[in-house]
C-alpha cells in the first residue's frame, strides 16, 4: 500500500479530493490532503502567499511521512509538487500529474499558460484592483473548469472558490535534474480538459517525458466526475517499495 498526498490547484482547497480520499483509503492507502497557504481553511494573508510558501506546506507534509509518498498535484498543483520534489526528492516514490502544469526549470505557470491559446480559464479571469489575486467568473466555472460535472457538485464547489494569489503563479520554478529530475513522473491527461487544453497537456508531458501516461476522458475535474476511475488509476501504480528512489 501507498502513501498518497494530494494537492489541489488554485482558487480551492484540500477539499477538492473530498470524493477520492475515501475511495483510496477504503483501498488501504494512507491520504493527505493539504490546504496550501490562502486555500481552503488556511487564512494566510494575499500578499504573504509565494511559491516558496507553497512548496514548504508540502515539505512539511512529507516531512511527517515515515516512508517516501506518492505525490500528486492537479492544475496548478502540478508546478507545487514540482518544486516541492526539487526541495524533498528522497521522501517521494512518484509524481503524479493529473490534467496538471508540469512545467520545466525556470518557467512560471503565467508565462508556460501563455502557450495555451485554447484554455477558457485565462479569459475568464477577473483581477482585484491591486492585481495580487484573480478570480474565475462565477458564470464561466462550469463551461471553464467542471463542464462535466453534476449541478449538485458545481452549486457546491462554486460557494467554495475563493480568490487566487498571483504571485505563486508569477514564479519561476527552480529544478535540477538531481534531485526533481530522478523521481519517476506520471501523467493522467484528461481529454475533455478546458482549463488546460489536452493539447497543451500532450506538449508538457512530451518535453518532460512521464514513465507512462494514462488518459481520461473528463474535464479538468476528474476527482469529481470519475472520482471511482481516477481513484483506480492511483491505486494501480506501484506500490512504494518497488518504485527507484
Amino acid at each position: 500500500m501507498s502513501t498518497f498526498v494530494l494537492v489541489h490547484g488554485g482558487f480551492v482547497g484540500g477539499w477538492l479530493w473530498e470524493k477520492v480520499v475515501p475511495l483510496l483509503e477504503d483501498a488501504g492507502h494512507q491520504v493527505e490532503a493539504p490546504d496550501l497557504p490562502r486555500h481552503g481553511d488556511d487564512r494566510t494573508p494575499i500578499p504573504e502567499v509565494s511559491l516558496q510558501g507553497y512548496a514548504d506546506r508540502i515539505s512539511q507534509v512529507l516531512d511527517a511521512q515515515p516512508e517516501p509518498v506518492v505525490l500528486v498535484g492537479q492544475s496548478m498543483g502540478g508546478m507545487v509538487i514540482s518544486q516541492a520534489a526539487e526541495q524533498r526528492p528522497d521522501k517521494i516514490a512518484m509524481l503524479v500529474y493529473v490534467g496538471a502544469h508540469l512545467l520545466r526549470d525556470g518557467e512560471s505557470l503565467l508565462s508556460a499558460s501563455e502557450d495555451d491559446t485554447e484554455s477558457l480559464v485565462l479569459s475568464n479571469l477577473v483581477m482585484n484592483e491591486d492585481g495580487s489575486s484573480a478570480i474565475v467568473r462565477e458564470d464561466a466555472i462550469r463551461e471553464a473548469i467542471m463542464a462535466d460535472c453534476s449541478d449538485e457538485d458545481l452549486e457546491r464547489a462554486k460557494s467554495r472558490f475563493e480568490p487566487q494569489a498571483v504571485a505563486p503563479l508569477a514564479t519561476p520554478i527552480t529544478l535540477t535534474e538531481d534531485n526533481f529530475g530522478r523521481i519517476p513522473r506520471v501523467y493522467i491527461e484528461t481529454l475533455k480538459d478546458r482549463s488546460i487544453s489536452p493539447s497543451f497537456q500532450k506538449e508538457m508531458y512530451e518535453r518532460l517525458p512521464c514513465e507512462k501516461v494514462v488518459s481520461m476522458d473528463t474535464g479538468h475535474w476528474p476527482f469529481y466526475s470519475a472520482p471511482e476511475e481516477l481513484a483506480s488509476h492511483l491505486s494501480s501504480l506501484p506500490a512504494r517499495d518497488s518504485v527507484p528512489g
